[in-house]
């Protein structure tokens, strides 16, 4: 992990982040606080609801307190890395408030696919062109 995401999680919120499955087959990794308020919008779905039912499952059922050692390192919990497909390799996404943990190949072959199918569509921009950079 590069040294200002350590350092800032190390400042934040000690090291103690939780890990869970996303539907995408990518892992998620949040700062304890901010998976709080996450876990809270989750349980508050609907439970006749079927979709809500699986997310609440995914995402709750498979979250996991995990603590970053000073050199910013992690451990992928077993259920969690046969989840994701998770090997040697991977890529870390900083997505704001929360990382992304991929299996490399799988980045690299869904990132592609993405990108085909919203080109396709007209997609990629749409209403984030307004955005700057």
């Amino acid at each position: 992990m590069p040294s200002r995401y350590r350092e800032h999680i190390m400042n934040t919120c000690g090291g103690n982040l939780v890990m869970t499955a996303d539907p995408d087959e990518c892992l998620l990794l949040y700062p304890i606080e901010q998976w709080l308020s996450v876990e809270q919008s989750i349980a508050a779905l609907p439970s006749l609801d079927k979709q809500a039912r699986s997310l609440k499952r995914l995402l709750i059922g498979f979250a996991t307190d995990v603590t970053m050692d000073k050199n910013g390192r992690l451990l992928v919990p077993p259920p969690l890395r046969e989840f994701s497909k998770i090997d040697k390799q991977i890529v870390l996404i900083g997505q704001s408030s929360k990382f992304e943990i991929w299996n490399e190949s799988y980045w690299q072959s869904s990132t592609k696919e993405w990108v085909v199918t919203h080109k396709e569509k007209d997609e990629l921009i749409g209403d984030l062109g307004s955005l700057t950079f």
